[in-house]
């Protein structure tokens, strides 16, 4: 069994800065890609950042200088530092991880139940 488990998150003014944390946990040989991803109401989920083992990052474009995601290899954790929030990223946060099992083969994605974070105006 694999696990994601999510924490941070919650209600913070425009302006203001929060940060997400991602556990990783269970049956785990290897993780590649970490990351985050959201999803505002009537939206579809959307790429936040993603960062690869060896420490590549990609941000998406309307988050870019504002957002910082990093991992810790040793604990399995992957964050997102979040600052200068606008209304607009009001959503769902939901952190992602391609994991390889013990004693398998290929690598396969794994989703966290999603942390809400709000911004106020």
């Amino acid at each position: 069994q694999v696990q994601l488990v999510e924490s941070g998150g919650g209600l913070v003014q425009a302006g203001g800065s929060l940060g997400l944390s991602c556990a990783a946990s269970g049956s785990i040989f290897s993780i590649n890609t970490m990351g985050w991803y959201r999803q505002a109401p009537g939206k579809q989920r959307e790429l936040v950042a993603t960062i690869n083992s060896g420490g590549s990052t990609n941000y998406a474009e309307s988050v870019r200088g504002r957002v910082t995601i990093s991992r810790d290899n040793a604990k399995n954790t992957v964050y997102l530092q979040m600052n200068s929030l606008k209304p607009e990223d009001t959503a769902v946060y939901y952190c992602y991880a391609s994991i390889q099992r013990n004693g398998a083969r290929v690598f396969v994605g794994y989703w966290g139940q999603g942390t809400q974070v709000t911004v106020s105006s």
